[in-house]
Parts: C-alpha cells; sequence; structure tokens
C-alpha cells in the first residue's frame, strides 16, 4: 500500500518539482524523461490505470479539489512505499507545467524496464507494428484501438515516439499500460523475428500489388503482424518489400488514405478472431 505525504507548495520554483517543469517542451521531456527514469501521467483516469497495471509513483501534482479521489486512488495502489502529494493552486500549476492542468492530477511514474520481445511476442496472435510514427496524438490513438479491438501487443520501431510521453498517454486514455509492448530494433530486419515467431507480416499501404482488406480478412492467419507507417510517408519501401502480404483498405469518395489510428482500427476489426 503506498503512503502518501502531502506537502503544500508555496512557490513555482521549488526544486522539488523539477520532474514537472516545462511539460510542453516536446524535446526537452523526450530527453529528459527516459534519462530518469520517468514518466508523466496526466489526469486521474490515466494515473488509476498506473496504479493498477503495477506502476510506481515517484510523486504527485495535483490542484486541492483533487485530492480527496487522488489520495484514496493511492491508498488502494497494489504498489507499496512513501509518495509525496504536492498541493498548489491552479495558477501556480501553470507556472510549473507551461499549460493549464484541468485533468484532475499529475504523476511522476517511475518509468518500468522494457521486456525483451521474445516475451511480448509469446501468446500473442495479433500484433502491430507503429513505424517511424512520431505525432504523439496518433501514436496514442492508434494504441487505443489496439486496446480497444483486441491487439495482443504492440511495437515501435527505434524512430517512433515514445509511448509513454505525456501526450501520447493521455490520448491513449492510459490503454498504454493495459497492452504489452516494446520497440523492434534493428528495422526493418525485424520483421525477420516477427516470421520467426510465427507472425505473417501484412503492411497496410497502397501498392500495385496489394490485396483488399476483405481478402486478408476472408481468411485470417492463425498469428498476423500489422504494420502501420506515418501518415505521408507511409511505410518505407524496404518494409513493403519485406512483408508477406501488403494491404490496402477498400475506399470510396476519391479518398485514398486514412489517419493511421482509423486505419489501423478497420484492420483489428475486420481481421477479429
Amino acid at each position: 500500500m503506498l503512503n502518501p505525504q502531502v506537502l503544500p507548495v508555496a512557490e513555482a520554483a521549488d526544486e522539488r518539482l523539477a520532474d514537472y517543469v516545462s511539460l510542453t517542451d516536446v524535446a526537452l521531456r523526450s530527453r529528459h524523461e527516459p534519462a530518469a527514469g520517468l514518466y508523466i501521467a496526466e489526469s486521474s483516469t490515466v494515473l488509476a490505470r498506473a496504479l493498477a497495471a503495477g506502476h510506481r509513483p515517484r510523486s504527485v501534482l495535483l490542484a486541492p479539489r483533487w485530492l480527496p479521489d487522488v489520495l484514496a486512488m493511492l491508498a488502494a495502489a497494489p504498489a507499496g512505499g512513501d509518495v509525496p502529494v504536492y498541493v498548489a493552486d491552479e495558477p501556480m500549476l501553470e507556472a510549473i507545467t507551461g499549460f493549464h492542468v484541468h485533468r484532475g492530477a499529475l504523476a511522476a511514474m517511475h518509468r518500468p524496464e522494457l521486456p525483451p520481445l521474445r516475451a511480448v511476442l509469446e501468446g500473442a496472435r495479433r500484433v502491430v507494428v507503429f513505424e517511424d510514427i512520431v505525432d504523439h496524438t496518433n501514436l496514442g490513438a492508434g494504441i487505443r484501438a489496439c486496446a480497444a479491438l483486441g491487439a495482443d501487443a504492440f511495437l515501435v520501431t527505434p524512430r517512433s515516439a515514445d509511448p509513454l510521453y505525456r501526450r501520447s498517454v493521455r490520448v491513449s486514455m492510459g490503454t498504454v499500460f493495459q497492452v504489452p509492448w516494446t520497440r523492434i530494433d534493428p528495422w526493418p530486419a525485424g520483421i525477420d523475428a516477427l516470421r520467426d515467431a510465427g507472425f505473417v507480416v501484412a503492411a497496410l499501404a497502397l501498392s500495385d500489388d496489394a490485396i483488399s482488406l476483405d481478402e486478408l480478412a476472408a481468411d485470417p492467419p492463425e498469428k498476423l503482424a500489422l504494420v502501420v507507417g506515418t501518415e505521408g510517408d507511409g511505410l518505407k519501401p524496404r518494409t513493403i518489400a519485406s512483408a508477406d502480404v501488403v494491404v490496402k483498405i477498400p475506399m470510396s469518395g476519391g479518398v485514398d488514405s486514412l489517419n493511421v489510428a482509423s486505419a489501423l482500427a478497420v484492420a483489428l476489426w475486420a481481421t477479429r478472431r
């Protein structure tokens, strides 16, 4: 059981709050958070899911009105140890973080160690690979689709954004804590590891030799890895060439592509088992 210690904050420059400074600076946070072994959970909903997954908070920062709910949440968490709970009024929260904090609470969480690829793939039947998805919103929405539509795991390539970056976690609604994941490196050479584990690798892309998603869904393989790429450039030519099959979603209205998270949701739904 966690032992929350409530600590009022008198000034924004309080050195104890270094984990929360300038949260809107993507470049700064992308370097700082992994190096410090932490990530930021934003909102009471996300914090609840992180705690339920067994993640341990380093500290919590919130406005007074959220204190009773968060204290009850912390007291019921499976993790143990003391945790400082810093309480500041909303103008001070904005001065510390760089944005208006209106989603309940922020927590600096200890970042769990990523599992090896083999452990993530063990027992999985539907896996998603995010190739070079650098937009945190798109990645978070894609992760949410994985959780909602039955993906057993997801993988991110070396150049993809951090799934535990604050915006990705928030957009995923904390479902990033529900779906097993790790990074797959090297890529696209890592396709061989997927194939060795028994997966048919399907690249979602527009290609002259692409089959329709309807055709794949009519007889889906027992173990399927769906690979989706960044918007605009799409998947790398080498990735498409290395895949077992290239798949496109039939469309109308003169539209040739969807947002990556939308396309992934359609593909996961169509190939569900």
